[in-house]
């Protein structure tokens, strides 16, 4: 199963300056539990603004650049190419960013989102793309309200994708 892992503002905002706009402890943590152990897939702006692989991962990096090396990880040249080296994992998550998101929904390449939406807008430089809901069914929600830790609200939404 590929998956599609991602946190948005209700206007799709991912992000701005290559960074998160919001800090919510509550979906890193569930983002930690939900990929530790698994191969997740990332382009190289997204890799660089986590700034090393992430523990108990196996980490492929998307880069046109086919000299781009990063110690612990693996180098894929396309997002065709990165999910022929995880083939035999029962599990793999996409972790963005905006332009393999799109990429990966427009050519069909995954079965699942799992989205963190939070309840607010924002400014931001790059989108999730739109959610069409005559090809993903939201299948469960959890939902929150803000806290002394994580200062918006915010919900947990799976997708699954409806068979043709």
């Amino acid at each position: 199963m590929i998956t599609i892992i991602a946190a948005i503002a209700k206007n799709n905002a991912l992000g701005k300056n290559n960074d998160l706009i919001w800090h919510l402890p509550a979906d890193l943590k569930r983002f930690k539990k939900i990929t530790t152990g698994h191969y997740i897939i990332m382009g190289r702006n997204t890799f660089e603004s986590i700034g090393k692989p992430l523990p108990n991962r196996t980490t492929i990096i998307i880069t046109r650049n086919k000299n781009y090396f990063k110690d612990g990880c693996l180098i894929a040249n396309s997002l065709e190419q990165a999910l022929e080296m995880a083939k035999e994992e029962e599990q793999v998550f996409v972790i963005g960013g905006a332009q393999i998101y799109n990429y990966a929904m427009e050519h069909n390449l995954v079965d699942t989102l799992d989205i963190t939406l939070v309840h607010h807008e924002f400014d931001a430089d790059v989108y999730f793309p739109e959610i069409d809901s005559d090809i993903w069914e939201q299948v469960e929600i959890e939902s929150f309200t803000a806290d002394d830790k994580n200062k918006l609200d915010y919900s947990f939404v799976r997708y699954k994708k409806i068979a043709n």
